[in-house]
């Protein structure tokens, strides 16, 4: 409970933090991947969900518009790969979208979760 009420309550500068390294490390240019467990796809998803989760969570009176903002701005990084010795991908790009929708499902049943906990 407690790091729900953290996450709530620090939740722009989490969410630009998150923003702030996907935007680093998908156009850091490379020499070539590193070689990291899983797959690129997963990353993707995982990293977009991360970011979407504390916005959900929250759920200021514009969090759909700035999920929506979350995709645009997955599917520029992709189109901005290419310039950086990077492959864009559209799968990437709906690895991307997935990723934001599931991060607001997350946080919509960690907090239908927590408020049936604070009733017990």
């Amino acid at each position: 409970m407690q790091l729900i009420s953290l996450i709530r309550q620090h939740w722009i500068a989490i969410t630009l933090l998150v923003l702030a390294a996907i935007t680093f490390v998908s156009l850091r240019p490379l020499d070539q991947l590193p070689p990291i467990p899983g797959s690129d796809k997963a990353h993707h998803l995982i990293s977009y969900a991360l970011l979407m989760f504390p916005t959900a969570l929250r759920r200021p009176n514009y969090w759909l518009l700035i999920g929506a903002l979350f995709i645009g701005w997955g599917g520029a990084i992709e189109l901005l790969q290419p310039y950086v010795n990077r492959y864009g991908e559209w799968l990437d790009f709906a690895a991307n979208s997935v990723g934001v929708l599931l991060g607001a499902l997350l946080a919509q049943l960690v907090a239908v979760f927590s408020a049936a906990e604070k009733r017990f």
